[in-house]
């Protein structure tokens, strides 16, 4: 833990988990959270440079920051990450599920390990993550998953990508029925907010041609957006497209 010695004494302050949060959409995520307030969980796997730096940018913000390394797919190591939750005193809030990865892959091509990794990656690991932070939420919580505009897409050239996160929605509607009225499970589908690192800049300009408003996303509109899941507490089990209008067709 990196604390910051204006709250590392107020172990009251709600705690916001954030699933690879060491760069990309879930830096800017956790960042946002810190500013906001929040004693921020930051989980990462293999990125622990870009964890560190992120941390200490958090750290400056003024807020208190918890280095959390898991292989989500381990279910032993997200068990030890809730648990190093559970002895830090913090009190955990919001769960924000971003991890994932997004490898090209042709179901009539990819091996079952491949299958396996994106699937135990993008979909297990929400499921586990959402439950084990469900256990020790209290009314008034919030779990956000993102999930993809592509999840109703026949994107044939990411199909298990597609496929988990089609899941991923399934899976956030089920828990917002399920954990209701205590807990609130919302999702976001952002569409093209960053370029994937499989993709390449002519395929992403064409992607951003489609799209109705003729421009890609931000971070700013992603933050938003939770702004909005977090303080409408009217809001649960919805899906919140984040995509140009890509998705009316």
């Amino acid at each position: 833990m990196k604390p910051n010695p204006k709250t590392m004494d107020d172990k009251k302050l709600p705690l916001a988990l954030v699933t690879g949060a060491a760069k990309r959409v879930g830096r800017e995520i956790a960042l946002h959270l810190a500013r906001r307030g929040y004693a921020i969980g930051l989980h990462f796997f293999k990125s622990s440079q870009e964890a560190e730096a992120t941390a200490d940018e958090i750290t400056a913000l003024g807020a208190t920051v918890m280095l959390l390394p898991a292989d989500l797919r381990a279910a032993a190591q997200v068990n030890s990450m809730y648990e190093k939750i559970d002895e830090s005193g913090f009190h955990l809030k919001i769960l924000v599920n971003s991890a994932s990865i997004m490898p090209r892959s042709d179901l009539m091509m990819i091996s079952a390990i491949e299958w396996d990794d994106v699937l135990n990656t993008n979909l297990k690991s929400v499921w586990y993550c959402c439950q084990m932070a469900a256990k020790r939420m209290e009314r008034g919580s919030v779990i956000i998953n993102l999930s993809d505009a592509g999840s109703s897409r026949n994107w044939t050239g990411y199909g298990a990508y597609v496929v988990s996160k089609a899941g991923v929605d399934v899976l956030t509607r089920i828990l917002a029925g399920q954990l209701a009225p205590n807990i609130r499970v919302c999702g976001i589908a952002p569409g093209l907010l960053l370029r994937s690192e499989g993709m390449t800049y002519s395929e992403w300009d064409r992607l951003v041609q489609k799209t109705p408003l003729k421009r890609e996303g931000d971070f700013q509109s992603l933050t938003t957006t939770i702004d909005l899941l977090l303080s409408n507490e009217y809001i649960t089990g919805d899906i919140i497209s984040l995509d140009g209008g890509s998705h009316l067709g």
